[in-house]
């Protein structure tokens, strides 16, 4: 399966929710809804996750927080 893209899978997340709020389906079709809402909720969650590493890795970011590196290494890495 392709992987879907994350506007792609909120959008049909958001639709799912206004469907199962709506309290107009039957059980079986609320049921299979909900089913299609949490892998669709996985799959965000999973993109977001993929990103926030990104981000992590790009800023230098550790579990424990920024990384501080001392004045003149962070000049000689502007400066090359």
């Amino acid at each position: 399966m392709a992987k879907k893209k994350f506007e792609e899978a909120v959008a049909q997340l958001e639709a799912i929710v206004e469907d199962l709020e709506s309290g107009d389906l039957p059980l079986d079709k609320a049921m299979k809804r909900f089913e299609e809402g949490v892998k669709l909720s996985k799959i965000c969650s999973d993109t977001l996750d993929e990103a926030e590493t990104r981000v992590r890795v790009l800023t230098g970011e550790t579990e424990e927080g920024l990384q501080d590196a001392p004045f003149a290494e962070a000049d000689q890495r502007e400066t090359e």
